[in-house]
């Protein structure tokens, strides 16, 4: 069979639908691959690269939907192209059936099938498909690449002869995929990064790529995020309103405000008011990310950048990953690649379109002439995210001061209960053991301690927790070893000495790989 990539048709669209590395990919299934000319030239991929791939060059549109078995697109189908769809032919790219309803009737009644890259359930298998989170993550990091441009301004905090220039504020409004790549892109540069989400279980997440997460005091039962397939619920009316006086509070603070909240086959939410807009300060930004579907923000223009009155910049564009064409590209291609994978199990290039399949039949929304969508519940569930962890109360100084003499009264007294033991089981076996043996039994018990000590207080910066463990091993035997190698038993020396040698062996070769392994970590 054969998988055909058209032109992309769409006003802007830079991307395509297969790389010549993916196509490489497809003829190990079994696939012959065939482009229309020019496909791929705006993201930086030239017809003698696709040549080279083994990919068949083809002049014009036409010749290729109606030679190919297989269309790999971007864009959903113009109604010219999807009128090109025939009895048996099969349709992969982003569809958006809820939009494209009369789109998807026209292709089951052609007889042909259509796989919606943005139907792909968000279960763990599906991952390596997920095209969605793939753009999303390119849209977040460009997100904030676009709002430096417009900013002017430095990120990270600078201190220089001519002043001190603090760092930039940045907000990240939800924490999905997009949301956690402008999350740690922002970090990355240096600016104070606080984050919001709807679902608190997400703010674990945050916090470990160097922000902060802004927490409402307002309790309200959320919806696990994996009963929505990682996206967020519907908020009550009362916690918007909780939401919106806290996103009042940090307006006149932000310097850059990220939006990205989405709720599936919904509008945006409206979440940055006009009158939040008019409370930042001159030269602020607004990224929106949702500007495709009316936009988190009041003021924000669909695929335009304004400046308000007082100043603000407020970009609506909704091609970010087009923007990174070539990156796109191949991740994209990657996510088709991965599809049809699924589709060829036999790796023999004929497609098994299994609509017992979570994934195959999550995805498809047109098959057998009918109309598939809205697919059934996955029978897997979807990736759960983690139980946040309960917020533990704020506490006052005496408060503090009172737990601290608590838990050094508690720390005090296990002390001297174990040094009571201790002295006990040394006085008995004092009473009992000969002299010979108590100078061994010394010798071992400070043997203990030194090396212990000695070994444990290197910071774990120079070994890891693993090798200080071994080492403080070796570090008892070898303080014995050098305490009985004066011993007049021959024996004795010949064993001690041998303690010596294989311990050091340990400790110097343990230190050594250790210092191996962090200079790889090094950067150049």
């Amino acid at each position: 069979m054969k998988i055909g990539t058209p032109k992309e048709l769409a006003p802007g669209e830079a991307r395509v639908a297969m790389t010549p590395d993916s196509a490489k990919q497809l003829q190990k299934l079994g696939y012959t691959c065939a482009i229309e000319s020019g496909a791929g030239k705006a993201a930086g991929f030239a017809d003698a690269a696709y040549e080279e791939a083994g990919v068949e060059i083809v002049a014009d549109a036409g010749t290729l939907w109606s030679g190919s078995d297989i269309i790999a697109k971007v864009q959903p189908p113009t109604p010219e192209e999807a009128a090109r769809l025939t009895e048996g032919k099969l349709l992969i790219s982003f569809f958006w059936p809820v939009q494209n309803e009369e789109l998807m009737k026209q292709a089951a009644e052609a007889g042909a099938s259509v796989i919606a890259m943005d139907m792909v359930p968000r279960i763990s298998r599906a991952q390596k498909m997920d095209a969605l989170s793939s753009m999303a993550n390119i849209a977040g990091y460009r997100a904030v690449i676009e709002a430096g441009n417009n900013f002017g301004r430095f990120f990270t905090g600078q201190v220089t002869a001519a002043g001190k220039v603090p760092p930039a504020k940045v907000l990240v409004v939800g924490a999905g995929v997009a949301g956690l790549a402008a999350i740690g892109t922002s970090a990355s540069l240096g600016a104070m990064t606080y984050a919001f989400d709807v679902r608190p279980e997400v703010a674990e997440q945050v916090e470990s790529m160097g922000a902060e997460f802004v927490y409402l005091d307002f309790e309200e039962e959320q919806t696990d995020g994996s009963e929505s397939g990682g996206y967020a619920k519907p908020s009550s009316p009362e916690f918007r309103e909780a939401q919106l006086a806290k996103f009042r509070e940090l307006a006149p603070e932000m310097d850059i405000v990220i939006t990205t909240a989405l709720i599936p086959n919904r509008e945006a939410p409206e979440l940055w008011t006009e009158d939040m807009v008019k409370s930042m300060k001159r030269g602020s930004v607004i990224v929106d990310l949702a500007a495709e579907k009316g936009g988190n923000c009041k003021l924000t223009v669909k695929d335009d950048k304004i400046v308000t009155d007082n100043g603000v910049t407020i970009v609506g564009y909704t091609d970010f990953p087009s923007r990174m064409a070539t990156q796109s590209s191949t991740l994209y291609a990657t996510n088709i690649r991965h599809m049809m994978t699924d589709l060829t199990p036999e790796k023999d290039g004929t497609v098994n379109h299994d609509m017992e399949d979570d994934v195959i039949r999550g995805a498809t929304v047109a098959h057998a002439k009918e109309v598939t969508f809205p697919p059934p519940p996955p029978k897997t569930k979807a990736i759960a995210a983690a139980k946040p962890k309960p917020k533990e109360p704020e506490l006052t100084p005496e408060e503090k001061r009172a737990k601290e003499v608590a838990a050094f009264k508690a720390q005090t007294k296990q002390q001297v209960t174990l040094l009571s033991v201790g002295a006990v089981l040394l006085l008995g076996v004092g009473l009992v053991a000969p002299a010979s043996f108590m100078q061994h039994f010394i010798v071992f018990v400070l043997a203990v301690f030194v090396g212990f000590q000695v070994i444990w207080n290197v910071s774990h910066s120079l070994h890891t927790p693993l090798m200080a463990v071994t080492n403080a091993i070796s570090s008892i035997i070898i303080l014995g070893a050098l305490m009985q190698i004066g011993s007049g038993s021959a024996i004795v020396v010949i064993l001690a000495a041998l303690s010596v040698f294989m311990t050091g062996i340990n400790i110097f070769g343990g230190f050594l790989v250790t210092r191996r392994m962090l200079a790889m970590f090094q950067k150049s």
